[in-house]
């Protein structure tokens, strides 16, 4: 059995986690941005649907708590990251993630109050509005546009939606578009996972409050720690490590517009694994959804 220090590393002195890193690197690199984009869309948001099953147990804002926890652990074990900041990439780290609670926490509390597909889809207003004003060619206007077609048809559901769930996607739409810039931001001052690792840490410190009061003890039940541990890699470590890795590849407005798939993707899990069934228009806009998503990766 090979011993290890309180500091991750092992009896003979080299980090626990020090061959994981270039393995990672490598394995990124391999593979094209867009389908780095794609990969977190699905996990992200099939991560979704399983933690809105656990609010009933957990409560919205302890289900982001457990997730942003489990994440954050997994992220600094594995990363390791070191605490030596200069000023300008602490405040990056805290402002990403600040934001990274925040979004989460509000679009948490919108799809507890209305369907997945809908709660994201108004989300997406976020990642078109950077792709819409951050574009300098024709071409790229053009799959926005397509993409935000699929947007309002896919947003058209019959009985209204709930008034405080709309407010909480919107809000989440605003810090998805801050998300975005940060996240660039972030993997231009920090290489590899530390950034990230140290961000989600951030990110769990902001949510834990609100975690607690939504959740109290029921964040303790050995039930909910596993399933949180779940929530926490697919929904945190894997997406937005996938996210930042193809952001330092890609401009953010290109980005942007390829997050148009995660509508289509959220109202397909919200209805396999919800069973949040969609009529026709929806359909119809998840088509939209995925023709912008399939201009944009031809483009870029």
């Amino acid at each position: 059995m090979v011993a290890v220090n309180m500091d991750g590393a092992s009896s003979s002195g080299r980090p626990m986690w020090s061959g994981v890193q270039p393995v990672l690197a490598r394995g990124f690199g391999a593979v094209p941005p867009p389908v780095l984009v794609l990969l977190g869309v699905i996990s992200l948001q099939v991560g979704a649907a399983f933690a809105k099953q656990l609010f009933a147990l957990a409560g919205a804002s302890g289900v982001v708590t457990l997730r942003l926890l489990f994440a954050a652990l997994v992220l600094l074990v594995i990363w390791r990251p070191s605490l030596r900041l200069d000023r300008r990439t602490l405040l990056v780290v805290a402002g990403y993630g600040a934001v990274l609670a925040a979004m989460n926490i509000c679009l948490y509390q919108s799809i507890d109050r209305i369907p997945l597909g809908v709660a994201v889809t108004i989300e997406f207003l976020g990642p078109l509005s950077v792709a819409v004003f951050g574009s300098r060619r024709k071409l790229d206007l053009l799959w926005a546009v397509l993409a935000g077609l699929g947007v309002l048809l896919l947003s058209r559901v019959e009985g209204g939606l709930d008034p405080v769930g709309v407010a909480f996607a919107l809000a989440a739409a605003v810090l998805w578009a801050s998300y975005i810039l940060l996240g660039a931001k972030l993997g231009q001052h920090t290489s590899g996972g530390n950034g990230l690792a140290l961000g989600m840490a951030f990110a769990a410190l902001v949510a834990l409050p609100f975690g607690i009061s939504g959740g109290g003890a029921e964040l303790l039940s050995p039930a909910v720690l596993a399933a949180g541990l779940v929530v926490a890699l697919m929904s945190s470590v894997v997406p937005y490590s996938l996210e930042l890795e193809a952001l330092r590849r890609m401009p953010p407005r290109v980005f942007g517009v390829l997050m148009s798939l995660e509508p289509a993707v959220a109202a397909l899990a919200g209805l396999l694994v919800l069973h949040e069934a969609l009529g026709v228009v929806q359909w119809l806009a998840i088509s939209c959804v995925v023709l912008a998503s399939i201009g944009a990766t031809r483009a870029q």
